[in-house]
């Protein structure tokens, strides 16, 4: 039987680095498949993996929700025939909800002979407040849902400051194993001690993530029902006016279809949260009243919040051949990070080659760039992660 972890966190958590911390204190012995689930099409982090010895699985077609279900699940037994690992980590879209990939693991556990080992979330304690006031629906989700929050950066960061992060934690998860101490400091025999402590709250987590989908299973089935008599409303109009004059037919048709999804849109809009004030395909309107979705009842788990990353989050990435002075690079990334001249940027990372020959690895969240030298790669790659991505100001600096 194949163990899976599941290692969730927000965008730039340092996912990427606790796997390896993990791989090297605690699983190096055994056979591992790591599945990374980038969201966007250009994958960057396998590479680093890959250098290490590790078989990496890539997904990079979104993220691992409703939509991608059946491709993930038949990635995940795909993984299992042919390289029979010990152990499966898979690391999901820094913008996904913990919860769907559990459901889809847990869903193929029979099917794959796999069971689940741990649930765990990577929180850049830095800024875990700040996410959890903007990003709450996705944010809370992870940390609601894990088993072990890890948290990064702490060595960064200043006891009360981190108290008022641990207890930030609490108030979504009052059960989960915490992680403080900085991951330098932390020993193999530490981290496998709080990870067996954390399955202690696994039965719960499961039943809770079942009632949860059985809720919005049954949410979806009436929505898609009610689409349904809408269409079928517009079928009969159709046969009614079949005879009339093309051109004005089809003004009440469009009319009549617009009328029906703003109907469609406002039911969904009142069985969700009655202060969610949002259109689907809007990404202003979403990122302007994304601060309402962190509302929670009594209990601190949301109950209102069924959106997917791809109606919050875009991405914009590109292979390049470009060399790239380190300073212009740098004033761009610092410019990304404080301003939103190019959109709100939540995540940017690459390798690109230098102007002076060497090769760059360049990572970017709010408020923080890193830029250090690394090995060449066979292009250079760059993706950028946010909401209301400027594309065109994103080309004219990255795509020339």
């Amino acid at each position: 039987m194949t163990k899976v972890d599941i290692i969730s966190g927000f965008l730039g958590a340092g996912k990427t680095t606790f796997i390896k911390e993990l791989i090297s204190k605690l699983y190096k012995d055994g056979k591992l498949v790591l599945i990374e689930n980038e969201f966007g099409e250009i994958g960057i982090d396998s590479r680093f993996m890959q250098d290490a010895g590790i078989e990496v699985t890539e997904m990079n077609s979104g993220c691992i929700c409703c939509t991608l279900v059946g491709d993930f699940a038949r990635s995940l037994k795909q993984v299992v025939d042919e390289y029979h690992p010990e152990r499966i980590v898979i690391e999901p879209s820094g913008v996904g909800k913990l919860s769907d990939v559990v459901k889809a693991v847990s869903d193929m556990q029979e099917e794959a002979q796999i069971e689940i080992g741990s649930l765990i979330t990577v929180v850049d304690g830095t800024k875990a407040k700040m996410y959890m006031k903007n990003f709450g629906e996705f944010f809370n989700n992870q940390i609601e849902h894990a088993d072990t929050i890890v948290l990064s950066r702490t060595q960064k960061m200043q006891e009360g400051k981190l108290k008022e992060c641990v207890d930030l934690l609490r108030e979504k998860n009052a059960k989960a194993e915490i992680i403080t101490t900085p991951w330098d400091m932390l020993s193999g025999e530490m981290i496998e001690a709080a990870l067996n402590h954390g399955r202690n709250l696994q039965a719960e987590l499961m039943e809770m993530i079942e009632h949860e989908h059985e809720e919005h299973g049954h949410e979806h089935h009436e929505h898609h029902h009610e689409h349904e008599e809408h269409a079928h409303e517009h079928d009969e109009h159709h046969r009614h006016h079949e005879h009339e004059e093309h051109g004005h037919e089809h003004h009440e048709h469009h009319h009549d279809h617009e009328e029906h999804a703003h109907e469609h849109d406002e039911d969904d809009h009142h069985a969700h949260d009655e202060h969610h004030e949002h259109s689907n395909h809007d990404h202003h309107e979403h990122e302007h009243h994304h601060h309402d979705h962190g509302d929670s009842c009594d209990c601190g788990h949301d109950h209102h919040d069924h959106h997917h990353a791809d109606e919050i989050f875009s991405s914009w990435g590109i292979e390049t051949i470009h060399k790239f002075d380190r300073h212009e690079l740098e004033d761009t990334l610092k410019l990304m990070s404080v301003t939103e001249d190019f959109g709100v940027i939540l995540r940017a990372k690459g390798m690109v080659e230098s102007s002076d020959g060497k090769w760059l690895e360049f990572n970017m969240v709010p408020e923080e760039t890193e830029i250090k030298e690394c090995a060449p790669d066979y292009i250079g790659r760059l993706c950028v992660i946010g909401t209301e991505l400027k594309e065109e100001e994103l080309k004219k600096v990255f795509d020339k």
